[in-house]
């Protein structure tokens, strides 16, 4: 099948609007992930507070995948961690979250320029219940976007994909390890942009996904076909045993911006992915997507041919 007919856009799209919760300008870049038998994501906030740099993460749950409750309050309480520097660092936003053992780990980009430097740094926070949230470490020097972590260890040790550069900087993604999720070392690059047309500038990872064939990994790619940015969705797949191998991609992406919610808002041209949830038993993938940098929608279709895309490289 034709990659861009894989997805279909929900018809509630989108499924979260600001114009719905006084004080928030936007939501957008959802983290998506299950608890207690519900669909729920972290959801990436513009705010008119002046607090945190008027950007912050809220709590979004659904019994249905579809009708989500926002959360009144942010999801971090700056006020419990410890450690001055990462109190003042920038919002917490575009996290990318992952379930390993028994703790919901998440990693959000958070700028340095507020404590005096340029550039994100990737912040690890851990959490059972979305209740208590423990600050764990700041885990990469500035200029590191999308950090993603594999769902456990692989031959004794963690691994996780990072999309290093920011703004116009050419952007791909690149792979570590590490013994405690603390310390990170052994960085090798995994794949570069402009491998095809809608990844011409940059192409950056969201959190791995175990299939039977491997690794599936969601990805947003960017391009600049008019002097202005577009972004677009596409997936790779990793070998099982060995992440640092690509077993495929997908050389057409899965999904761009063509509705007037994805088109038109606070970033224009925009449908963009921090993770995703599989439902093998239905062959089904779900991909809560960030439009416009304003709003979240959904969009799903068969897992088994997203996954043939990427090994058939169509």
């Amino acid at each position: 099948m034709e990659p861009r007919k894989i997805l279909t856009r929900h018809e509630n799209n989108p499924l979260i609007d600001p114009a719905d919760y006084p004080g928030i300008i936007s939501a957008f870049n959802p983290s998506p992930f299950e608890l207690n038998g519900k669909i729920c994501l972290l959801v990436s906030t513009t705010n008119t507070n002046k607090e945190n740099n008027f950007r912050e993460t809220f709590l979004a749950e659904s019994t249905d995948g579809i009708h989500f409750t926002l959360s009144g309050t942010p999801l971090v309480d700056r006020s419990s961690i410890k450690d001055p520097v990462v109190k003042a660092l920038g919002g917490i936003i575009d996290n990318r979250i992952t379930k390993i053992d028994d703790f919901y780990y998440f990693v959000s980009p958070q700028g340095t320029w507020e404590v005096g430097h340029q550039g994100c740094v990737s912040v690890l926070y851990k959490t059972r219940d979305f209740i208590d949230i423990e600050f764990v470490e700041v885990i990469s020097l500035p200029w590191q976007r999308g950090c993603s972590l594999f769902p456990g260890k692989i031959n004794g040790k963690y691994y996780r994909l990072d999309r290093p550069g920011e703004g116009a900087m050419k952007s791909g993604i690149w792979i570590s390890s590490s013994p405690d999720l603390i310390h990170w070392g052994c960085h090798r690059p995994l794949l570069s942009p402009g491998y095809a047309i809608w990844n011409g500038l940059k192409i950056g990872p969201t959190p791995p996904i175990e299939v039977d064939e491997g690794w599936l990994v969601i990805t947003h790619g960017m391009d600049i076909p008019d002097n202005s940015m577009h972004y677009y969705i596409g997936a790779l797949l990793l070998d099982k045993e060995n992440p640092q191998h690509i077993l495929g991609k997908t050389n057409s992406y899965l999904l761009a911006a063509e509705k007037d919610y994805e088109m038109f808002g606070h970033v224009n041209h925009v449908v963009f992915p921090t993770g995703a949830i599989i439902k093998a038993e239905s062959d089904e993938i779900l991909i809560y997507y960030g439009a416009a940098d304003t709003r979240v929608c959904l969009a799903s279709g068969s897992l088994s041919r997203v996954i043939e895309a990427c090994k058939k490289e169509l």
